[in-house]
């Protein structure tokens, strides 16, 4: 079905829903380079203005991606609750914004509203979003996931400690893991990228990190953010996993090109499940919150997966992935791809919002890696404007390491400093059990606020010789 809307007196068509959705995506790179978006600023406006006509049940009848040859659309189609659905079923797209920004769309009616959005509905109302209206919006939405943490909770904001090393040298990541810990980083997950990605690495790692959260009774939990594949293996082999990383796109092809499919992420969760290493919370009920996944807008078009869609569009269908599985974590990796999907500042701030907007809408416990590489036309002004906007919009978590730069990944990201002005700014906390060790500890003050006590606790005494331990 084509649709079309006069501009100037001109007349701009769209040759499908896939077409008009591209075309009505704000500019960026990405879409640039796949040849999807519009041509000019007129016709990007004469698509969002077609967009906010088409009413939300077309987008349960038209897919973007065809039903017949992917297993992503099958999911989102066949997992779609038609039931909660029904209360904005008869809105059109902008009618839904409208909603969106009204009282009426508090944080229980969107808690309920969610498993009746599909990806393609929540990309297409952020689209014609401000991003005020992103901000707004993402905010009234709260997504409560645990396992030994509690993480998404109003007045908090959590962090992911990543003490990252080029050749994972324990004493390294030693380091980087005492510095994060002392500035209250880590209780979103302590998460490893490891430099040599194999199996027994990752036990090696996953062990260290166990052994470093039993030692000090740490309210957290880790990640070595290995393939789904080899923590299987680790699992088989007795690794004391806690959570299943792997990333995930919109596309099935997208998908393959990671090397995973669907059932073998349901394989990994009941493998995950099945240690029952999650923490027993006061309401009897076990932490089972065990999958942590990353995504990036441009994914698909690097894997040549994205199937004519703009790269946002298809952002937001990954998230449709990750929902499915109940995961403790999403992250947006919002700049990391590059400047050839996100050229600029201007182009990371918007897709970071749109991102977390989106995932938030679907349910999902949306973080943010704050992030851009060496060659984007971006700084850490632009940086620092989208970490106060989204912590503003409520995110469940951002990144935290040492001076905000990765030296395995070699990407600049948020600091352990970066989490604590926006904990002092906003009047923001760490998780609640998390935030108790560290006054326990004498990391933080005693009391309500989240100032550093600036004293080294007993309890980290020589805690790099012990760690340099194999």
């Amino acid at each position: 079905m084509s649709y079309s809307h006069t501009v100037n007196a001109q007349r701009y068509t769209f040759t499908d829903l896939r077409d008009l959705m591209a075309c009505a995506t704000p500019l960026r790179s990405g879409d640039q380079l796949a040849g999807v978006s519009a041509k000019s600023d007129a016709e990007r406006i004469a698509a969002q203005m077609a967009l906010a006509d088409i009413p939300l049940r077309v987008f349960l009848n038209e897919a973007v991606v065809p039903y017949e040859t992917d297993a992503v659309t099958r999911l989102i189609i066949d997992t779609h609750d038609a039931s909660a659905f029904s209360s904005v079923s008869y809105l059109t797209v902008g009618d839904f914004r409208n909603w969106l920004l009204s009282d009426a769309a508090s944080t229980e009616a969107l808690t309920a509203l969610a498993p009746g959005l599909t990806p393609e509905m929540v990309a297409a109302v952020s689209k014609i979003c401000r991003l005020q209206d992103l901000i707004l919006i993402a905010r009234k939405c709260r997504v409560v996931t645990r396992f030994r943490s509690t993480i998404g909770l109003p007045g908090r904001l959590s962090t992911r400690l990543q003490p990252n090393h080029p050749t994972d040298n324990l004493s390294g990541i030693a380091a980087s893991l005492l510095d994060g810990l002392m500035h209250g980083s880590g209780d979103a997950v302590i998460g490893i990228n490891p430099a040599t990605d194999n199996v027994p690495q990752a036990m090696r790692l996953l062990r260290m990190l166990d052994g470093v959260i039993e030692h000090y009774g740490i309210p957290t939990q880790s990640c070595v953010l290995t393939h789904v594949t080899n923590t299987l293996q680790a699992i088989e082999r007795g690794a004391p996993v806690d959570l299943v990383f792997q990333s995930v796109g919109g596309t099935e092809g997208t998908n393959l090109s990671f090397g995973v499919d669907l059932a073998v992420l349901q394989e990994a969760r009941e493998a995950a499940l099945s240690l029952k290493r999650g923490a027993v919370f006061s309401d009897g009920a076990r932490g089972d919150h065990v999958m942590y996944f990353e995504t990036g807008q441009g994914s698909a078009l690097s894997a040549r997966a994205n199937g004519g869609c703009d790269q946002q569009t298809i952002e937001a269908r990954a998230y449709g992935v990750a929902r499915h599985f109940k995961p403790l974590l999403v992250n947006t990796v919002v700049g990391f791809i590059g400047p050839e999907y996100l050229f600029s500042g201007k182009q990371i701030i918007r897709a970071g919002l749109e991102d977390h907007f989106c995932g938030k809408l679907l349910g999902l416990p949306m973080g943010c890696d704050i992030c851009y590489t060496n060659h984007a036309e971006a700084d850490g002004d632009d940086m620092d404007a989208l970490m106060m906007m989204l912590g503003v919009a409520g995110c469940n978590f951002i990144m935290g390491m040492p001076g905000s730069d990765d030296i395995m990944l070699n990407y600049q990201s948020t600091s352990f400093h970066d989490a604590l002005v926006l904990r002092e700014v906003l009047g923001l906390r760490a998780a609640p059990e998390f935030d108790a060790w560290l006054q326990t500890t004498g990391i933080f003050e005693a009391g309500e606020g989240s100032r550093l006590s600036g004293a080294v606790p007993d309890v980290f005494a020589l805690v790099l010789g012990r760690l340099e331990a194999p």
